[in-house]
C-alpha cells in the first residue's frame, strides 16, 4: 500500500491515524508520507521516494540515521537481553560518562521520554522546596503531562488557562505563564507568589520555532531564583548534546538546579532523564521520599545505544556538525531569496533551524500570525524536490552529522531543480 492507503487504514484504528499529532500534517494539504527506512542524511517512503531529511527524528539523530557504530553496539546489547527489570551495568557506563563530563551533574535517573523527565523534575523541584507553583513561559514546550499544557491568560502576568481539554483548573492554577525576554514580569509573579517551587524554561526555546534568550536573561533568571527560594530548571531535551556536550549550561556558563535531557541523550531510541546535585538528587526514592518508577526506564539496549552516541561527541564533532549547518542554511538562503520565499529570515543556532516569514522573533508573540499558511507553501515546494522539513511552522530543523558536503550538494541540485 501507498502512503495515502496506509493513512486512511490508520485513522481507522487510531486517533487521527498517527500516535503522535504533528505526524499528522494537518494544515498540509497532504498526505503524512509513511517511511520505510532510513540512512544517514536520507529517509524513504513506501512509495520509494527519497528524501534529504531535516527532521531527523525531531533532534535525536545527531550522527544521522543508522550510524554503524551504534547499530552494531546496539545490535550487540539485544543479543544480551532486551528488557531485564533489574539492575544491570549498561546504565551504570552511560551515567558515568555524562556525569564524569558535565560539572553541573553529580547525578542522573534515567526514563522513557523527555516528558517523563519534566513531570518527574515537577515533582522533585516541590518535594526539595515544600512549595506548589512553578513558572513556564509561552513559546517554551516541556511535554504533555497536566502541568505544562498551560497557556498564558489575556489578565495579569501569570494568569493561565488550560491549553488542552482534559486538564483541571486546580492543576493550571498551579503553573503560571510568563513572555520570555521580560525578567520584570518573572520578578512581579515571584513577588506575588511566594509559594514558587522552581521556575522551568528551555534554555534554547526550540519547540515553538526557535527563540534564543540572551546569556543576560537567563542569568536574571537564576538570580530571581537565588534570591528566592525557587530552583532554575532546564529543560535540554533538545538542547542537551546537541548545542554542545553539556548544553546550553555549558554554552551560557550557568548552572541550573535540576537539568532535563532526551533525544540525544539515546541516539534515538526512548530515553529521558533527570539531573543535578546529589542533595537534590537523593531526595528521589528509593533514598528519598520523592516518588519515581518505570518498568522500561534505562532499557539496556538504549543505553548502550546512547553511549555510542555520546562517545562520538568531542570538540571536533561539534566543529564539523555547526559547520554542516552553516553551510545547509547559507544554500536554503539562497535559494529562498530568488523562488518567492523572499520575506523569510532563517532563524540558527548551531545545528538547529528554523524558517520564519518575519524578522527572528524572540518571543512566541512575536511569531507572525501567517507563519502556518507561508510554512505550508514552502513544506509543499520541499517535499516535491525531495526535502523532508519538520511537517509544521512552529518545529524546527535539524542538521546531523551525515549532512557532509555531499548531501549539501545534493540539496543544491534538488532546490535548483
Amino acid at each position: 500500500m501507498n502512503s495515502d492507503q496506509l493513512f486512511e487504514q490508520a485513522k481507522k484504528y487510531t486517533p487521527g491515524g498517527v500516535h503522535s499529532p504533528v505526524r499528522s500534517f494537518k494544515g498540509l494539504h497532504t498526505t503524512p508520507r509513511f517511511m520505510n527506512r532510513a540512512q544517514g542524511a536520507f529517509i524513504t517512503d513506501e512509495e520509494n521516494n527519497e528524501y534529504i531529511d531535516f527532521c531527523m527524528s525531531f533532534g535525536p539523530l545527531i550522527l544521522g540515521h543508522k550510524n554503524q557504530d551504534v547499530l552494531e553496539k546496539a545490535k550487540a546489547a539485544l543479543e544480551n537481553g532486551w528488557s531485564f527489570g533489574a539492575a544491570e551495568k549498561y546504565s551504570l557506563e552511560l551515567a558515568q560518562y555524562i556525569v564524569d563530563r558535565i560539572d553541573h551533574i553529580e547525578q542522573i535517573r534515567f526514563m522513557n521520554s523527555g516528558t517523563e523527565a519534566v513531570m518527574t523534575a515537577i515533582r522533585l523541584a516541590r518535594g526539595a522546596t515544600g512549595r506548589n507553583k512553578i513558572i513556564k513561559f509561552n513559546g517554551c514546550y516541556h511535554g504533555h503531562m497536566d502541568q505544562m499544557l498551560i497557556k498564558a491568560g489575556s489578565g495579569l502576568a501569570g494568569e493561565v488557562e488550560a491549553s488542552s481539554k482534559g486538564v483541571t483548573p486546580s492543576t493550571a492554577q498551579d503553573t503560571l505563564v510568563c513572555e520570555l525576554g521580560n525578567l520584570e514580569e518573572v520578578r512581579e509573579v515571584v513577588k506575588a507568589n511566594p509559594d514558587i517551587a522552581a521556575i522551568f524554561i528551555e534554555p534554547l526555546p526550540a519547540n515553538n520555532g526557535l527563540l534564543p534568550q540572551t546569556i543576560e536573561y537567563l542569568k536574571g533568571l537564576r538570580e530571581i531564583c537565588n534570591e528566592s527560594g525557587a530552583l532554575l530548571v532546564f529543560d535540554e531535551v533538545i538542547s542537551g548534546f546537541r548545542t554542545s556536550f553539556g548544553g546550553m549550561a555549558q554554552d551560557t556558563g550557568i548552572t541550573p538546579d535540576i537539568v532535563t535531557y532526551g533525544k540525544v541523550i539515546g541516539g534515538g531510541f526512548p530515553v529521558g532523564a533527570v539531573a543535578g546535585k546529589k542533595d537534590i538528587m537523593e531526595l528521589l526514592a528509593p533514598v528519598g521520599g520523592v516518588y519515581q518508577a518505570g518498568t522500561l526506564s534505562a532499557n539496556p539496549v538504549a543505553m548502550v545505544a546512547g553511549l555510542a552516541t555520546l562517545k562520538q561527541l568531542d570538540d571536533n564533532f561539534y566543529e564539523k556538525l555547526n559547520q554542516n549547518a552553516q553551510a545547509i542554511v547559507e544554500i536554503f538562503k539562497d535559494w529562498m531569496s530568488q523562488n518567492g520565499f523572499e520575506d523569510y529570515e532563517i532563524v540558527q543556532y548551531k545545528s538547529l533551524f528554523w524558517p520564519v516569514p518575519a524578522k527572528a522573533p524572540k518571543a512566541a508573540n512575536q511569531i507572525p500570525a501567517n507563519l502556518l499558511e507561508r510554512f505550508n507553501e514552502l513544506f509543499k515546494v520541499c517535499l516535491e524536490k525531495g526535502i523532508y522539513l519538520s511537517p509544521n511552522g512552529y518545529e524546527i530543523g535539524f542538521v546531523s552529522a551525515a549532512h557532509d558536503q555531499a548531501v549539501q550538494e545534493e540539496l543544491k541540485k534538488r532546490l535548483w531543480s
